[in-house]
Parts: structure tokens; C-alpha cells; sequence
């Protein structure tokens, strides 16, 4: 039973001895951790009172040399205000100085203006003294030369007036004769030099601008295949021919003309359209106004084109490349423009190349000759249009597409609107005026030209001392001859002068026109 027992509690006791056993190794465990977590604060309590000694004393560093440098910055800056104030005091004493020496030579001035004011006051009053003796010395000679005078008029039998008139005179006619012969003696040097040149210029300008002559008028005649073709254009009750004239703004002439109906209109463009147009109705056949409209609005753009390639062409013949697209269409209307039966655009050709060359000849600007000269007259493309002269409305044309100023100078001188500022200017004046007044380029009436005529012999005739006037060349010369008794040598100079100023005054005429007077003395005697 004992055996037993013991059995039961030899087990027990085992448990409890390793219960206890366990017990005491996690006491023991704790109070291990206990004492090692003792030592690690202990050091780090040690670490951290380190740490805050080594901060202190760096702080404490860190604040000695903040100090020193606060020191250093503080002397720094006040030796650099020290110098300024230095500076400034040594500028403050200048300017004292300045001051000072400026006073002296205000003063210094305001003594010397004083002794000036005096010196004027004496000189005023010497002045004053010799004015008044100057006045009395003028009194002595006016009195002197009023008995002179009268002494004078007595012995001579002439007044004052008398002489002074009949030395004026006397002057008058030597100073005349004298400038009379001269201007002579220039004149004829001038002309003879320049005749020559200009010959010569012209010749060669005109030879090598070779452009065709083409006239036209306000009326375009239609050539038709037969009289019965009138009276389909006509249509029934009219309405073919209303519908064309409503199409293309023209008038139709039906008249007994035979085998032909005039297109007429003010506006050449409208009236090439009419022509074209009836020519293709009359080739097609079918005449009505539906096919009429058709036609009419085909050859529109057809003509359309046909300017747009006259435009061009000109450029191109002419050496023109940078034209502004909207004047080169401009410039082609004038294709079916005429003035006094030429042509404008051939007109305008020819002027260009005129002026081209001349200035060549001259060492002119012969790119802005050209251009004044193929856009002188484009005015008269839209002069039918735009209310005004044609001068004015080339001119606004060439300014609204940003065209040269010299080249609108030579557009709005070219009829001496304004006066000359260029020599391209005149270039183109006298190109125009060659290309216009050439044998065979314009056209004028056979009552214009007589009435021309007879104004020039009319104007010369209305001056005192002419015998006879004969308008020859064309109108292009007028031969005066003069009373000799009447008229001097150099009166017959100032004569010509006078009645070409008048001409020019009075009379509208293309190109120039040459006053010739002819003074003859003729003295006979009969030998017994």
C-alpha cells in the first residue's frame, strides 16, 4: 500500500518540483530582463547626458562664433558707413566751395554789369548828342540838294520827274537790247545743241518701237449672209432684238444698209460682246431669247479672258512682269478703247516703249518710264464708269493697288495737271505726245482741223505790229511776219514768245507748234 502511495506521489511531487522549477526560472527570467533593462537605461540616461553636453557645448560654440561674426559685420559696416559720411561731408565742402566761388562771380558780374550800365548810359547820351547833330547836318543837305534840284530844273528846262522818266526809259531800252541779244545768243546755242540731241534721241527711240495702228469707232457693223437674217435678229413683234440690247446693254441698228446691222454703245466692251454675240447666233442659226442669253454669257467670258490676255501680252511686250493682277485686267479693257480713232491699248504700248527708250538714252530710270508710260492713260478703261477725268481715276487705280509714286507722278503729270517733279515725269509727256501726234496715229475731223487753223492765224494776227499769219505743216507751225517800222530785232524775239504763251493759253492740240516771226527791212534807191 505504501508501494502504492508513493507511486501516486512521486508523480505529484515531480510536478510540482517542475512546476516549481518553471516558476522560479520565469522569476528569475524577469528579474534578468529587469536588471538588463536597468543597465541599457542607465546607459542611455549616460548616452543622452552626453549627447546634451556635446549639444551645449557645440551651441555654446556655435554662439561664440555667431557673436564674432556679428561683431565683424557690425565693424564692417561701420567703417563703410564711416567712408560714406566721409564721402559725403568731402562732397558737402565741395559744393560749399562751388557755392562760394559762384557768389564771387555773381558779384564779380553784378560789378561789371554795374560799370556796363554806366558805359551805356554815357554812350546813350554821346549817341543822343551825334543824332542831334546828324539831324541838323541831314536838314543842311536836304536844304542844299532842294536848291541844287532847282537850280538844275532851271538851267535845264526839266522837271524832277521829267529826268528820272527819260533815264528810266533810256536804261529801260539799252537793258532790253542788251538781254535781247543774249537771250538771242543761248538761245540759238541752246537750240542748236539740243536740237540735235533730241533728233537724235527720238530717231532712235522711234525706230525701234514698231507697234501697229489700229482705229476704231463708238459703232460696230455686223456682217450678215443675207437681208433675211435682219428680220430673224428682229424676231416676232421684236422680241429677239429687245432680248439681245436687255443682254448686252447695246443698240441695234436695223437699217436699208444692206446685208449688215450696226451695234452701237459708249461702251466698247458691251458693243465687242453684242458683236461677238450676233456673229455666233447668226453662224449657230437658232435665234431666240433663251439661246440668246446662252450666247450673250458665253462671249462675256470669252471677252472676259480676251482682256485678261491683252492685259498680259502688253506687260510682256512692253518687259513689265510685276503688275498687279487687277491693272493688268484693267489695262486690257483698253484693248476696246479708242481716243480720236487710236487705239488706247496700242497707244499705251507704244508710249512705254517710247519712254523706255528715251530714258535709256538719257541714263533716266527706264523701269519707271515704262510703267508711267503703259499706265498713263488707264483711266480711260473706266472713265465711262468712274465719274471724273481719266487722269484722276488712273491715278486713285495705281494708289489703291500700291503702284510707285514716281510712277503715279508720271500718270498725274502726263497732261500737266501738276507740275514736272521728275524727269520720267516728262519722259512719258513727250512719249505720249510723239506716240499721239505721229502722222497717222489719230484721227480729226476735217472741221477741227480747219478751225484749228484758223485760230492760230487768228491769235497771231490779234498782236500790234504783225502784217501776215499763215498756219502750215498741219497746224504744226505758224509763220508771223512783221511790220519792220513796227517791230525791232529784239521786239520780234519777245513777239514769239508772247504768242506762243498765248496759244498755249487758248488751244487744245496734240504735240507742239512752232511760231516762227519773220522781221524783214527791205532798202531801194533808183540810180539816174
Amino acid at each position: 500500500m505504501s508501494i502504492s502511495v508513493l507511486g501516486v506521489v512521486a508523480p505529484a511531487i515531480a510536478v510540482v518540483i517542475a512546476l516549481a522549477c518553471f516558476a522560479v526560472g520565469i522569476g528569475g527570467g524577469i528579474g534578468l530582463y529587469k536588471l538588463i533593462a536597468t543597465k541599457k537605461l542607465g546607459k542611455n540616461k549616460s548616452n543622452a547626458v552626453r549627447i546634451i553636453e556635446e549639444a551645449y557645448a557645440e551651441a555654446k560654440t556655435i554662439k561664440k562664433e555667431a557673436s564674432l561674426e556679428a561683431k565683424e559685420a557690425s565693424h564692417k559696416y561701420r567703417e563703410e558707413v564711416e567712408a560714406e559720411l566721409k564721402e559725403r561731408r568731402s562732397e558737402i565742402q565741395k559744393s560749399e566751395e562751388r557755392l562760394t566761388e559762384r557768389e564771387k562771380f555773381i558779384e564779380n558780374k553784378e560789378l561789371s554789369l554795374d560799370r556796363k550800365s554806366e558805359q551805356i548810359e554815357e554812350d546813350k547820351k554821346k549817341i543822343e548828342e551825334y543824332k542831334t547833330k546828324l539831324n541838323d547836318e541831314i536838314e543842311q543837305q536836304q536844304q542844299i540838294k532842294s536848291d541844287m534840284l532847282e537850280k538844275l530844273e532851271k538851267i535845264s528846262g526839266m522837271t524832277k520827274q521829267d529826268a528820272k522818266n527819260m533815264l528810266v526809259s533810256s536804261m529801260t531800252e539799252e537793258a532790253k537790247k542788251e538781254a535781247g541779244l543774249i537771250i538771242k545768243r543761248i538761245e540759238d546755242e541752246a537750240k542748236e545743241e539740243g536740237d540735235k540731241k533730241a533728233r537724235d534721241i527720238v530717231a532712235s527711240a522711234i525706230q525701234k518701237c514698231a507697234t501697229d495702228l489700229s482705229t476704231e469707232m463708238t459703232v460696230s457693223v455686223v456682217p450678215l449672209p443675207t437681208d433675211e437674217m435682219k428680220g430673224r435678229i428682229i424676231g416676232r413683234e421684236g422680241r429677239n432684238i429687245r432680248a439681245i440690247e436687255s443682254a448686252t446693254g447695246v443698240e441695234l441698228i436695223v437699217d436699208d444698209t444692206p446685208e449688215s446691222i450696226t451695234v452701237s454703245s459708249f461702251d466698247p466692251i458691251r458693243r465687242e460682246i453684242a458683236r461677238l454675240s450676233l456673229e455666233k447666233l447668226i453662224v449657230d442659226g437658232r435665234i431666240h431669247p433663251t439661246r440668246i442669253e446662252e450666247i450673250v454669257e458665253k462671249m462675256t467670258k470669252e471677252v472676259d479672258k480676251s482682256i485678261k490676255e491683252a492685259g498680259d501680252d502688253a506687260c510682256e511686250e512692253v518687259g513689265i512682269y510685276n503688275l498687279h493682277p487687277e491693272l493688268v485686267k484693267i489695262l486690257g479693257r483698253l484693248k476696246f478703247r479708242t481716243s480720236y480713232g487710236q487705239n488706247c491699248l496700242k497707244h499705251s504700248i507704244e508710249t512705254a516703249i517710247l519712254a523706255g527708250q528715251i530714258a535709256t538714252e538719257l541714263g533716266a530710270d527706264a523701269n519707271i518710264a515704262k510703267r508711267g508710260g503703259l499706265l498713263h492713260d488707264i483711266g480711260k478703261a473706266l472713265d465711262h464708269e468712274i465719274e471724273g477725268t481719266h487722269v484722276q481715276i488712273g491715278v486713285d487705280l495705281a494708289t489703291k493697288y500700291k503702284e510707285n509714286p514716281a510712277v503715279i507722278h508720271c500718270i498725274e503729270a502726263h497732261h500737266f495737271n501738276v507740275e514736272f517733279k521728275s524727269v520720267e515725269a516728262v519722259i512719258v509727256q513727250i512719249a505720249d505726245a510723239i506716240s499721239s501726234s505721229r502722222p497717222g496715229a489719230r484721227r480729226e475731223s476735217f472741221e477741227a482741223y480747219i478751225k484749228r487753223l484758223q485760230q492760230l492765224e487768228e491769235i497771231s494776227n490779234s498782236f500790234k505790229g504783225v502784217d501776215k499769219a499763215f498756219a502750215v505743216q498741219a497746224g504744226r507751225e505758224v509763220r508771223i511776219i512783221v511790220k519792220p517800222e513796227e517791230i525791232s530785232d529784239n521786239d520780234a524775239m519777245f513777239l514769239a514768245k508772247d504768242i506762243a504763251k498765248k496759244i498755249e493759253d487758248e488751244m487744245q492740240y496734240p504735240g507742239q507748234i512752232k511760231v516762227n516771226v519773220i522781221r524783214e527791212s527791205r532798202f531801194s534807191e533808183t540810180a539816174k
